[in-house]
């Protein structure tokens, strides 16, 4: 059964590898990979105070970078920047969310076939979808190219060809705030990445606190499906969405993206299932909330039985952005109404 699936090639890519090249919309091999961590890098000072690469403020109270800087991404490779770059590629839809939200609109030449957050990403040069376009990516002459995920191999390739690459590797809704931050101290823009981080972080909090007084008892069951037959465990910062807004995920007894038992499922009996509202089988054109209500014995599954199946916007779950924590808040509101439209 094939289907509409290009809003969640993100979260099938640890698995099917469907975009190796271009993250969240890219494949994600498991390299064990950690996020990218700025390092001190002294600079030629003449005489001067060595610079720290770290995060001094300006004469008016502004934070500002100060070069060069040293990051180390999630392949492990040490990149130094010795000035903000001026013109940036994206290779992730998530990365593109972020540097826009950084007001980095200027600076940014080329972005995959699959953006389209904000509206502005959409009159960007692509540089390509299930493959980079090597040919556009050269001729837009980067100085970084930002991948939300990207395997060392794929990394390296790039690199080859003369072109800075940085691997970002989020697993939590924290590792994409520090993701965010220190994209803000790589191309100077701290103080916009710290309010992006500051409107995060109360999303956040107003899922967690709402939640906060649910016993172990009250907590809702929940399955997520975000392709036909497929779910997500533990190791996923999905599977973090679902425990933050205070469910408990039945297939988190299993690690990453994998494909379900339907007996399994059944036997779990979810209170709440999730689904992605943009997926449509092509040969029947039903959409995936039908699918899974004709699947034989889920008619007795008490989300069913409860019409507790509710579809969620794919871009926000599936873009380790600076939109994951609106998609948080509408996995809070879908399984626990009550608490979070009181």
């Amino acid at each position: 059964m094939k289907a509409m699936m290009k809003p969640w090639l993100s979260v099938l890519a640890a698995l099917l590898l469907a975009l190796s090249l271009v993250g969240c919309g890219a494949g994600k091999e498991q390299q064990g990979e950690t996020n990218g961590t700025a390092q001190e890098q002294p600079a030629e000072t003449d005489g001067q105070e060595e610079s720290t690469g770290q995060t001094p403020a300006s004469d008016d109270g502004e934070l500002k970078t100060e070069y060069p800087l040293t990051v180390t991404d999630a392949t492990g490779t040490e990149i130094t920047f010795e000035q903000a770059p001026a013109k940036i590629v994206s290779l992730s839809p998530s990365e593109t969310e972020k540097l826009f939200a950084l007001g980095l609109d200027e600076e940014i030449v080329g972005v995959t076939d699959y953006d389209d957050y904000p509206e502005a990403a959409t009159t960007k040069p692509r540089m390509g979808g299930f493959q980079v376009n090597e040919e556009a990516l050269i001729a837009a002459g980067p100085d970084v190219v930002f991948s939300a995920t990207m395997n060392a191999e794929t990394a390296e390739q790039l690199r080859g060809l003369g072109i800075t690459v940085y691997v970002n590797n989020p697993k939590t809704i924290e590792d994409v705030m520090e993701s965010i931050l220190l994209l803000g101290q790589i191309t100077d823009r701290q103080a916009e990445a710290g309010q992006v981080v500051e409107q995060m972080k109360q999303e956040l909090a107003s899922v967690t606190e709402a939640v906060q007084s649910l016993s172990e008892e009250e907590k809702k069951k929940v399955y997520v499906e975000f392709s036909p037959g497929w779910t997500v465990g533990k190791g996923e910062f999905m599977d973090e969405m679902i425990t933050l807004a205070g469910g408990i995920n039945v297939a988190g007894d299993q690690e990453g993206w994998f494909e379900i038992s339907e007996e399994n499922i059944i036997a779990a009996n979810p209170d709440v299932i999730l689904y992605s509202a943009n997926v449509v089988d092509e040969s029947s054109q039903k959409t995936l909330d039908v699918m899974i209500k004709e699947r034989s014995g889920w008619d007795q599954i008490e989300a069913i039985k409860n019409d507790r199946i509710v579809g969620l916007d794919d871009n926000l779950l599936s873009r380790p952005g600076p939109r994951v924590t609106q998609g948080l808040i509408e996995v809070a509101k879908a399984i626990y109404p009550e608490l979070m439209n009181p």
